[in-house]
């Protein structure tokens, strides 16, 4: 319920974080979320261990959603200055630009998992100063680094349905990027953990599990943040058009189907002793998951890369806003149909797991379908040499 609710708070903020950022400017949506930031870890400062458990997950969720909704307002603000500082013919710039920003910060997500854990083993409210004085620090930079007019579109009175007037490559990129995210999370973000917890799964400690997500996260930041450099320069796609999009969606189904298909041969596979088995999955799971954050951080930097290029120069807020809308509902609707894929489709957590594998192998193709209607033919397809 928590991460739904969590992702929920995301798409309307984003679809929000749009309007604001084309009507008031990009430093109104920065210096609104930094602050936004602080209220919600202020709040954890009144946490009270007498509350009962009822109290203390609303309280939370509270939270953790006003903080959600902060680091979407700043997120968004990121992008877009990204856009309107690059000149239009350096899209090779651009797109090194987007994705060493994007890369970074889903790094610094993960290495946030590891000093927030060693902060609480000091103090619970060590970690919260830490938090609050870290955001405190870039504030400054938001108010005075930035001016009042950066991203606001002119002339033009900018209301909540016109986010909903997008370009077609915007729409259609959108959509992928739907399918994509849900694609990932339709296995990640509830079914690995238990799985990788559970007796009958994997039985790793929790401390096993928690620096598995975390560096998961860390290396998928750093593929994304040097894909440009040492993946798709030397293929000869950056930066990308839709075909290298349509292209790496298609590498990137080949790894869920593997996952699927190994996790339930080795699950089901009646000569393997439980020693063995567990062994298999193992194996299985640590090679497809480590396969995965590379394919899967070369379509995100493309996804990212493309939605800025496809923005228009004066609603770049707007488009961006949409975009990552659409990137909300992907993970939400990956996330609650993992919780139902996970627990319902069979009491074997191998053959339950396997299905949340195969149903993210559905959606990334969805998503390669989808971007194959975007209309940008510019550069054809290449790998190393043109082949279309």
């Amino acid at each position: 319920v928590m991460f739904a609710l969590y992702e929920l708070c995301g798409a309307g903020t984003n679809l929000a974080a749009g309007v604001m950022g084309a009507r008031w400017g990009i430093r109104a949506t920065l210096v609104s979320g930094l602050c936004m930031q602080v209220v919600g870890l202020a709040l954890l400062y009144g946490w009270d261990d007498t509350w009962s458990k009822t109290t203390a997950i609303a309280y939370v969720t509270f939270a953790q959603a006003l903080c959600g909704v902060a680091k979407d307002l700043v997120k968004l603000g990121g992008k877009t200055v990204t856009k309107l500082v690059t000149p239009e013919e350096k899209q090779d710039q651009l797109f090194r630009l987007v994705s060493g920003l994007t890369g970074y910060k889903n790094s610094l997500k993960g290495v946030g998992y590891f000093l927030g854990a060693a902060l609480l083993e000091a103090s619970y409210f060590a970690a919260i100063h830490a938090n609050v004085a870290l955001v405190v620090i870039a504030l400054p930079f938001a108010v005075f680094g930035l001016t009042a007019e950066l991203g606001r579109v002119a002339k033009e009175n900018i209301k909540l349905e016109s986010v909903f007037r997008q370009k077609p490559n915007i729409n259609y990129l959108s959509l992928a990027r739907f399918f994509l995210f849900g694609s990932r999370d339709l296995w990640f973000e509830v079914p690995l953990p238990f799985y990788l917890r559970s007796a009958k799964g994997l039985g790793w400690p929790r401390t096993a599990t928690g620096a598995a997500l975390a560096g998961y996260i860390i290396a998928y930041g750093q593929c994304q943040s040097h894909s440009p450099t040492l993946v798709l320069s030397p293929l000869k796609q950056s930066p990308p058009n839709k075909h290298v999009c349509v292209l790496w969606n298609l590498l990137l189904a080949i790894v869920p189907l593997f996952l699927g298909v190994g996790v339930f041969a080795a699950g089901t596979d009646d000569d393997l002793s439980a020693t063995q088995a567990r062994r298999a999955k193992t194996i299985v799971v640590l090679i497809g998951v480590v396969a995965f954050a590379f394919v899967f951080a070369v379509n995100s930097a493309v996804h990212s890369y493309l939605v800025v290029k496809y923005a228009d120069g004066d609603k770049v807020a707007m488009n961006v806003g949409f975009y990552y809308m659409a990137n909300a509902f992907g993970r939400l609707v990956g996330t609650i149909v993992s919780g139902a894929l996970y627990s319902y489709v069979s009491n074997d957590v191998d053959v339950a797991f396997a299905a949340c594998f195969f149903a993210g192998t559905a959606f990334v193709l969805l998503s390669g379908i989808v971007a194959a209607r975007i209309d940008d033919d510019e550069g054809g397809l290449r790998w190393g040499t043109k082949l279309r």
